[in-house]
């Protein structure tokens, strides 16, 4: 009998449960806590320049790209510090409300970011800010699905 023949069970197979939290995920020497925090800033960081970046020559024309690598680091650093040490430490805050907070700071911290480099009236800023915010939903939905996350 083949094993893919439609009489095949799962159920026949003798094998041991494995749970999924019982397998650890990061080992040896980046199992510190610090690194795992630098790793995930520098990803932010790269995803944010990068859709800034996209944003930014999409509604300016032809920009500089370290202008969105300094753009780029102040929505991933709020965004991490809220996540992390924000308001998941205020009992009064449900997760959903907090989500929202994260956010909402991180749009706010974006477009100060996207003001002061970029040097933008407070029009084309918020144009810029949600352009960008735009980008970054589409661009992470699709790694998201790229990578089986969703």
């Amino acid at each position: 009998m083949w094993p893919l023949s439609p009489s095949f069970s799962l159920a026949a197979i003798d094998a041991p449960a494995v749970s999924l939290a019982s397998i650890p995920l990061q080992g040896g020497p980046f199992n510190s806590t610090l690194v795992t925090l630098v790793v995930t800033f520098v990803g932010a960081w790269v995803f944010y320049a990068v859709t800034l970046h996209l944003a930014a020559t999409f509604f300016i024309g032809e920009v500089r790209s370290q202008r969105a690598a300094y753009a780029g680091a102040v929505p991933a650093v709020v965004s991490l510090l809220l996540q992390r040490y924000g308001v998941a430490n205020v009992g009064v805050v449900s997760p959903e409300l907090g989500v929202g907070i994260v956010v909402v700071a991180t749009v706010l911290a974006d477009a100060v970011a996207i003001s002061t480099v970029y040097d933008l009236p407070r029009p084309a800023t918020a144009a810029l800010t949600l352009l960008h915010v735009a980008f970054a939903t589409v661009l992470g939905i699709a790694l998201a699905n790229l990578f089986g996350m969703v």
